[in-house]
């Protein structure tokens, strides 16, 4: 599953825009980071990780989050 940032504030109406625009500026990076090493597009992941997006293991291959899955960890650190 992927999706935006979360997070939470409280104060006043200056230190609750400041932390906005930190979570803003955050959930560019993440999704800048997303988009290169996935191979998606910026768009697409921006609008994927708008909402709690699922994927299956196979959807998450295709997709470029993962490269696979180890089922025997002891036998993947043999090689």
């Amino acid at each position: 599953m992927i999706h935006q940032p979360l997070g939470g504030t409280q104060g006043g109406q200056t230190d609750i825009d400041i932390q906005a625009n930190e979570m803003l500026h955050h959930k560019a990076n993440l999704n800048g980071y997303l988009a290169y090493h996935t191979g998606q597009s910026l768009d697409q992941i921006n609008q994927d990780t708008d909402r709690d997006f699922f994927m299956s293991v196979k959807e998450a291959k295709e997709y470029g989050l993962i490269d696979g899955v180890i089922m025997n960890p002891l036998k993947a650190l043999q090689h």
